[in-house]
């Protein structure tokens, strides 16, 4: 943080008792981040930075923390605020409640589908959130060669925006093959960013292979979904952010490995959660719920959540409450439940005032469902049904299974079958480039009819329908072209239910309140199509993600991820 030279002598004269603070917090148990002590103390503020800690001071404003604990504002390392399906405006609304202070986004949905469009748009937004949001430049626009985006951008698309004030650097480098192979494109990449912070994505890649990509100036990663796989990557100098989202959930998995020892190498992302699953299960502060729930010590949690992530990504001016740090407070009532009762970002009390007083941004990519009408025909699978490779989602994780299954076939056409659980899945192109059909088979839906379809598909946003019945699939990707995209659920040619999502097709332009509202009949529509799992829409989302192991489906067919090429 800059600061003149007055305002430093008055962050001094506040900090010293000489004058009063501009803000105190009294009477609080701070979480000390050194020994895990709670230390009954005031805090004070001037500004947006805190003075004083350890005693007792006045202060012009006062905020009763009635013996409630004290911890840092916490620090989301990485998500995408598209996945959210809202706003950032409205993001913030979302999730600055639940304590989180900072938020440290990567783009690349809408900038697979609008561009460097939408590194405009989300700097735009992130000057006028409450909470600080931080923004990672989309490295993988589109992530691979293997499917249609809506967009390119290249090294130099990249190197205008890395001087602005709210970009940290290089967002999840998903191409790792390309890293590997010192892909041209990837190395003036990481060329450009280089010295500065690049973010890692490497499933499933350890040995002399992970050597490689983190000799690249790669230095964190989220993708970990084993204890023996984060610790190979932390011993080896990256931070790991251990995942807890709407779809991926990994830190069952690696809560054994969070210890007071490693926490200064682990922190927290979402990547990502809906509106839904934040009102029913919190956001960070659901994370640290859960990692304490699984026997992980308070301290080594809230650590990860605050002061591992900042210094991670560079933001040596947050992570504790402490003199000269930004005054990011989160009141909460035990370590354990953390249930978060009154939140500070930058000195200033959040509430609805705050929101209020922001301003708007207007929305982008109103015109971008692009795709053409389609038939029952369109998506006809020709051959006999033996040896059908299949995607098999596995619950709680976006890595999928290569299966194969002997399908019934009919007139030179492959079926689905109910009772082998494998619907057909399908990815139409969406952004008025070529029209492409990828068909396919995917095991794990529980679906018996019908069909659902979301225009949100990572990460070049192709329309993804998974159904049993080809006309059912027809009806519900050309209802998401007119309702500007979103997500569908179709029976017998009617819409049982849907949620518009007109901002790039990715985004609504409501309230997270009636977001989370729009989900819940999605849901229960889902279901009485057979649907078992619990996060359908989001699931089917990650089927067409060609990045992350092993089996998945673009608007160009299936691919096999572990050999990056098409199969027939």
């Amino acid at each position: 943080m800059t600061a003149s030279a007055d305002t430093i002598a008055r962050r001094i004269a506040q900090g010293r008792g000489a004058e009063p603070a501009d803000l105190v917090i009294r009477d609080v148990r701070l979480l000390d981040l050194v020994t895990g002590a709670l230390v009954d103390t005031d805090i004070a503020v001037c500004g947006d930075t805190v003075v004083g800690t350890y005693g007792r001071y006045e202060g012009r404003s006062v905020l009763d923390g009635r013996g409630r604990i004290a911890v840092p504002g916490f620090i989301d390392t990485h998500l995408h605020v598209e996945s959210s399906l809202v706003t950032p405006l409205e993001f913030d609304r979302c999730v600055l409640p639940h304590g989180v202070t900072t938020a440290i986004c990567d783009p690349h949905e809408m900038a697979n589908v609008l561009g460097t469009a939408a590194f405009d748009y989300f700097l735009a937004c992130a000057e006028r959130t409450v909470m600080d949001l931080r923004v990672q430049l989309s490295s993988c626009v589109p992530a691979t060669a293997l499917e249609t985006a809506g967009a390119a951008i290249d090294a130099a698309d990249l190197a205008r925006y890395k001087a602005h004030p709210k970009v940290i650097g290089l967002a999840e480098f998903m191409n790792f093959p390309g890293v590997l192979g010192a892909d041209p494109g990837c190395l003036a990449k990481l060329e450009a960013f280089a010295g500065g912070h690049v973010d890692g994505h490497a499933p499933l890649v350890g040995g002399f292979d992970l050597n490689g990509y983190a000799a690249a100036g790669i230095g964190t990663d989220h993708e970990a979904t084993a204890a023996a796989e984060a610790l190979e990557k932390i011993r080896k100098g990256m931070t790991v952010l251990i995942r807890e989202g709407s779809v991926s959930k990994d830190l069952a998995a690696l809560a054994p490995l969070l210890t007071v020892e490693t926490s200064p190498f682990l922190a927290f992302c979402t990547d990502d959660r809906n509106p839904l699953d934040v009102a029913e299960e919190g956001h960070i502060d659901g994370i640290i719920r859960m990692a304490v729930a699984l026997g992980v010590p308070p301290l080594a949690a809230y650590r990860s959540a605050t002061l591992t992530a900042a210094r991670a990504f560079g933001l040596r001016d947050r992570g504790m409450v402490a003199p000269g740090y930004r005054a990011d407070v989160v009141l909460i009532d035990a370590l354990d439940s953390c249930g978060v009762s009154d939140v500070v970002s930058a000195g200033r009390v959040v509430g609805e005032a705050l929101f209020a007083a922001r301003g708007g941004v207007p929305p982008i990519g109103l015109d971008s469902m692009r795709a053409r009408t389609v038939s029952a025909a369109d998506f006809a699978m020709p051959g006999a049904g033996r040896a059908t490779p299949v995607i098999g989602v596995v619950p709680g994780r976006i890595i999928t299974e290569r299966l194969t299954r002997d399908l019934p076939a009919a007139d030179g056409l492959v079926r689905p079958d109910a009772a082998q659980d494998v619907a057909k899945v399908c990815v139409v192109e969406r952004h008025g480039r070529n029209g492409n059909v990828g068909r396919g088979f995917v095991h794990g839906f529980g679906m018996k009819r019908g069909a659902v379809a979301t225009s949100v598909g990572h990460d070049s946003h192709n329309i993804c329908v998974v159904g049993m019945d080809d006309a059912d699939m027809a009806a519900a990707v050309n209802h998401l072209a007119t309702i500007g995209g979103g997500f569908a659920v179709v029976e017998r040619g009617t819409v049982l239910a849907d949620l518009p999502l007109p901002i790039a097709g990715l985004m609504s332009d409501r309230s997270h309140e009636e977001v989370r509202a729009g989900l819940l009949p999605l849901r229960v529509a889902a279901r009485t199509l057979g649907v078992t799992l619990a996060e359908p829409f989001l699931q089917v989302a990650f089927l067409p993600l060609p990045v992350i192991p092993h089996l998945k489906i673009t608007d160009l067919g299936m691919v096999d991820v572990d050999r990056m090429e098409l199969i027939g």
